[in-house]
């Protein structure tokens, strides 16, 4: 009996091994498949380069010819980018930078100065080629550097991803991102004939990727139900026109890339996906559509209150905002709130006046009140990035000399005079445990969590995506419009519509070449994030701002310049500032006329509209906390000016 169960056990322990074995052999046939797409592009780049070196650059049939090469090139990379973007996206952009230099900050670089990013590659490459006295030299050194990257993506430390089903998952997750907002825009690649085209190439070469990974990861498989919805993508993809401007971008997104990001996000649910990667830090998994609002996060509303969950307490932390919202006991003469420059009935903007006063009463701001409506999906806070987190801005603004003109004891002392105040945040002092006693974080917190939740809702364009509702076609195609021949989409990601694009641990800064005046007599002198961080690029670069509620929230741009989106649609088609005659080195905004008819302006507006969001606004207080200080019994709720 004891040899019986001896036998038994050692056959399990047989068979463990042998199950152990398959697994590691059907892991290696996954990585073999990377591998082998990874040399073939490495290959190719050593080919270009050897191809470079033999051109007459001087000649343009041997420009056609580099340019042939580079496009071949690109498609090597198309069947790589869904590892590549997301297994180091740093060194990806010297693969395929868009940008020759970035000073992006990401999140866990806000509390160090923004790093220098030069970027190399086969788009700007591509760029390089259509400019005057090429040097040969010059374009060697973008595929160079490409080539060299690429190093970092064969060693140990990324290809060991490679043996675990985790990586995939979360990489697709990405893929299915960009393609709803990046690979049908034009924003890396400068060719849009090429667009569609790869595309197509790159949906094929995922499935590939897809039937490989489902062969070595059979208990992590993919879905049936998502390869046959994926397939029917590649059919709508491949009968769609090969002209970018007609591509369906709508319907693409809407009943394809969206229900397919559905379906992987229950797969990393369901087979318990973990992620160590920052790429993921701001990402929700239970959120199943991409128009989902806490798709991801950009900043902690709560504050010093982040740990409470109690909705009793959560409700007394938004009413004592509520009333600090509008309480000019913030300012240094008792006489201006929040609510001053950011008014709620008008999207939490101020639509009557370019820029809002400054604390005297006498002079303007140089800037227009930007909107406090989904600022909470910015990394960084301020046109021109100053800030990381909404409680520091407010913290700035109520000291700020030329704001609110006050200080942050006399503020305390102020507020603790109020009985409704003091009793209110004594009572929430207990699920701040790490402080003793009510501090000016308390304060601002409360600020930040009441206009906070007006973030929270959505516009007709995300109900006919998420619940299928009626759009009207004009809207449809305005969309389109923005994605393709408008170029909007290139700097206004999906679904915030704002500079942040996947997987949105950063913010985008642009050069536009905003003017002073109407007339384009002059660039306006606000230096923007150059301010924040000194850097040729960074001159005149402000943050890229959502367009939601963007009917509601005028005037635009940094300095309220434009009244109307007529105006602002002209002058992103007429090129922007240098488009206009202006003189700027660095505009980042292309100076080219984007041709767009009178009809297209019209239903580009009219998806704009599509994004004014149904927010329920609140009544103002009827009236404010009572204080024992005399000199404060008078307040007006919202302040006089």
């Amino acid at each position: 009996m004891k040899k019986f169960y001896v036998a038994i056990l050692l056959t399990g322990l047989i068979f463990i091994t042998l199950a152990s074995f398959r697994h590691q052999n059907n892991a290696e046939s996954y990585s073999r498949f990377y591998f082998e797409k990874l040399n073939g592009f490495k290959e190719s780049q050593a080919e270009l380069l050897k191809f470079i070196s033999l051109c007459d650059l001087s000649k343009q049939q041997d420009i056609k010819k580099v340019k042939m090469q580079i496009n071949d090139l690109r498609l090597h990379l198309k069947g790589m980018d869904f590892w590549l973007r997301y297994l180091e996206p740093v060194m990806y952009k010297k693969i395929n930078g868009p940008l020759p230099v970035e000073w992006e900050t990401e999140v866990f670089e806000k509390f160090e100065k923004p790093y220098k990013r030069e970027g190399a590659g086969v788009s700007l490459a591509t760029l390089y080629l259509d400019e005057e006295n090429i040097n040969r030299d010059s374009l060697s050194h973008l595929i160079e550097s490409s080539l060299n990257a690429m190093q970092t993506f064969a060693a140990d430390s990324i290809t060991k991803e490679l043996k675990n089903y985790h990586h995939f998952f979360l990489a697709n997750r990405l893929f299915l991102l960009n393609l709803a907002s990046i690979y049908t825009t034009g924003f890396e690649c400068p060719d849009t004939e090429r667009i569609v085209p790869e595309l197509r190439f790159m949906l094929k070469r995922v499935n590939e990727t897809y039937q490989v990974f489902n062969e070595s990861f059979p208990n992590t498989a993919l879905k049936k139900e998502y390869h046959l919805l994926y397939e029917k993508m590649i059919d709508f993809t491949d009968q769609q026109p090969i002209e970018f401007s007609g591509f369906d971008h709508f319907n693409f997104i809407k009943n394809y890339v969206n229900p397919l990001f559905a379906l992987n996000q229950q797969m990393i649910a369901e087979y318990k996906v973990y992620s160590k990667s920052y790429m993921d830090y701001t990402l929700n998994k239970n959120a199943n559509t991409i128009f989902n609002k806490a798709l991801y996060s950009g900043q902690n509303t709560k504050g010093i209150f982040l740990r409470v969950k109690d909705e009793k307490a959560l409700a007394e932390i938004d009413h004592l905002g509520k009333l600090l919202f509008y309480d000019p006991i913030l300012s240094g003469n008792n006489l201006r709130s929040c609510a001053s420059c950011h008014k709620p009935s008008e999207y939490f903007t101020d639509t009557t006046l370019t820029t809002s006063y400054q604390f005297n009463n006498k002079d303007f701001l140089p800037r227009n009140s930007p909107s406090l409506i989904n600022s909470i999906y910015n990394h960084l806070i301020m046109l021109d990035g100053k800030h990381i987190s909404l409680q520091q801005q407010s913290k700035d603004v109520i000291t700020n000399a030329t704001e609110l003109g006050s200080e942050e004891t006399a503020v305390m002392n102020k507020i603790m005079s109020c009985n409704e105040y003091k009793e209110g945040f004594e009572k929430l002092l207990a699920l701040t445990p790490q402080e003793t006693e009510i501090t000016f974080e308390h304060i601002i917190s409360a600020i930040t969590f009441h206009y906070g939740k007006f973030s929270n809702y959505t516009a007709p364009f995300d109900d006919a995506i998420n619940e299928n509702k009626a759009l009207p076609s004009s809207v449809k195609e305005g969309f389109n419009i923005f994605m393709s021949k408008a170029q909007c989409g290139t700097c206004h990601f999906v679904p915030q519509f704002n500079g942040v694009k996947p997987p949105y641990v950063s913010s985008e800064f642009e050069v536009l070449g905003v003017p002073e005046d109407t007339g384009y007599k002059k660039l306006s002198d606000d230096k923007g994030r150059y301010n924040v961080s000194p850097s040729g690029e960074m001159l005149h670069a402000f943050r890229t701002g959502s367009i939601r509620n963007a009917l509601y929230t005028k005037p635009y741009m940094h300095n309220g310049i434009f009244t109307t989106l007529e105006e602002v649609v002209d002058f992103y088609d007429a090129g922007g500032g240098v488009g206009k005659g202006l003189k700027i080195t660095n505009q980042t905004l292309s100076a080219d006329s984007l041709h767009l008819s009178a009809d297209e302006k019209i239903k580009l507006i009219s998806f704009i509209e599509s994004l004014n969001e149904n927010i329920p606004f609140e009544e103002k207080p009827h009236h404010l906390p009572t204080s024992t200080d005399s000199k404060l019994i008078n307040r007006k709720v919202g302040g006089t000016y």
